[in-house]
């Protein structure tokens, strides 16, 4: 990732009260309570019936007696899931800001609907979880190793007892990988795939990227940033891991490329600057992380970042390192940068 996140974290302890022993009678307690999923909350997926399966990007194929009912999913890809009309009855990661409105990573979903089980990272309510009598969890994964995003490794064992996981693969591959997959898993789960506002998000993301390349043809010389700023540091990531920036880049897309060296602190994610580095890469266009977790360019404050040439040019745009993978919120992304490309000024 390409901003403060990947630091390191101060480990929260999820289970404030009750030992080993009272947690246990607890989960099977829930375990063995009748799933209540059914009712005004029903989605598309209960109209599914029969024996579901999913193959995810682990290689592990997960089998129910019906298609899950009772979803728990990372809040990023419970976005993308209810953009095709499946809704979830539980998240964990980013989904209220301070303000309690709903994050960047909740999409269109109505917050206030849904049970959180840990807004920030090393935060998932273990308790609360077993409550909601899971079918399944769902999360992406930023490594090969197969670590579900934003389970936290001090409890992964007794979340992973409670109901099986799907993991949909979001690291050194191009967007249009995971978009697939979570459109084979919303299917999976009971979307209707030929309705037709989703058919037309497809199509106009595939629209999108043609006008992105054909932006990027036209504007070769054009040197794009992709940055992410914390109070103490400037991220410059590299184009090499991320879905977003790898995409982009076969499209033509000119980028700022920090060398492998320099990247890895950043576990080849990308390079660390200080403030008073931040111009050591010319640039003509930055985009910049959208995370609530990340400083957002009209809070920077810095001398050096008000003196970029694309900065005083007023040729910044935002970028979301972590997109939600339906078709209809991924199309921005390419529009965004195809029309920042059509405008550019040669400023670097």
């Amino acid at each position: 990732m390409s901003n403060a996140r990947t630091a390191n974290f101060s480990r929260r302890g999820l289970l404030a009260t009750g030992g080993a022993l009272g947690l246990g009678a607890f989960l099977a307690a829930c375990g063995d309570s009748d799933s209540e999923s059914s009712g005004s909350d029903s989605t598309a997926s209960a109209k599914a019936s029969g024996p579901w399966s999913f193959k995810d990007d682990r290689g592990t194929t997960v089998k129910l007696d019906k298609t899950p009912a009772n979803i728990v999913a990372f809040t990023g890809v419970a976005a993308a899931l209810f953009d095709y009309g499946i809704s979830v009855k539980g998240v964990f990661g980013p989904t209220k800001t301070s303000d309690g409105k709903a994050d960047v990573q909740a999409g269109d979903m109505d917050i206030s609907k849904l049970t959180v089980l840990g807004n920030a990272w090393d935060q998932f309510n273990v308790e609360k979880y077993a409550a909601l009598a899971p079918d399944v969890l769902i999360s992406t994964m930023f490594d090969d190793a197969g670590t579900l995003w934003y389970v936290p490794e001090a409890s992964k064992d007794k979340i992973a007892q409670l109901a099986p996981s799907v993991g949909i693969s979001v690291y050194d591959r191009q967007l249009t990988a995971p978009l697939q997959r979570m459109w084979e898993l919303a299917e999976s789960l009971g979307a209707d795939m030929k309705a037709a506002a989703v058919t037309e998000s497809k199509k106009n993301f595939e629209a999108a990227a043609t006008r992105l390349r054909a932006a990027a043809k036209a504007k070769p010389d054009i040197k794009v940033l992709a940055g992410s700023a914390s109070a103490e540091l400037f991220y410059v990531s590299g184009t090499n891991l991320s879905i977003d920036l790898e995409y982009f880049k076969s499209l033509g897309v000119n980028f700022v490329e920090p060398p492998e060296s320099a990247k890895k602190v950043g576990g080849g994610w990308f390079e660390s600057l200080s403030w008073e580095n931040v111009d050591k890469y010319k640039a003509d266009i930055i985009m910049m992380d959208d995370r609530s977790s990340t400083i957002q360019p009209a809070d920077i404050t810095e001398a050096t970042w008000k003196q970029l040439p694309a900065v005083k040019a007023g040729q910044i745009i935002a970028r979301s390192p972590e997109p939600i993978l339906s078709y209809a919120k991924c199309t921005p992304l390419l529009t965004g940068l195809a029309e920042a490309l059509e405008k550019a000024k040669k400023v670097s």
